[in-house]
């Protein structure tokens, strides 16, 4: 099962979805990783419900960090901010499929933790992406 999501993983880096950013955009947030250097831009427009309309994103780093981005944003249509909100660090890691070491895990996470900066419309994340 494991050769099925990596696989599923190398798609999404090599052929990233909802790629591009979104002018103008309702939430517009963007962060790097420190320890490796993955960096995540996201931008959400939204309907007068605050229900998401488009999600468009940019980003470089490894394969990781790229897919759980991708494998995440596109999931983000049609989904409330209260719904966004909600998404947890086991949603990601379910949605990759894979055991990940300490290092890796703050790869795959930088996109949620983007996006929860984002949906909360903080101009800094407080706590760790594992919340």
């Amino acid at each position: 099962m494991d050769d099925l999501y990596r696989e599923l993983i190398l798609d999404h880096y090599r052929n990233p979805r909802k790629k591009g950013l979104l002018s103008p955009a309702d939430i517009d947030y963007e962060e790097d990783n420190p320890v490796c250097g993955d960096h995540i831009h996201l931008t959400i427009q939204l309907d007068e419900n605050n229900v998401v309309r488009d999600v468009g994103w940019e980003g470089e780093g490894c394969a990781i960090s790229q897919a759980s981005a991708s494998m995440l944003y596109e999931t983000l249509i049609g989904k409330s901010l209260d719904e966004i909100r909600k998404i947890s660090k086991d949603d990601i890691l379910e949605m990759l499929g894979i055991e990940l070491g300490p290092v890796r895990l703050k790869c795959a996470l930088l996109s949620l933790k983007v996006l929860k900066a984002g949906a909360y419309g903080l101009t800094a994340w407080p706590g760790e992406e594992e919340d």
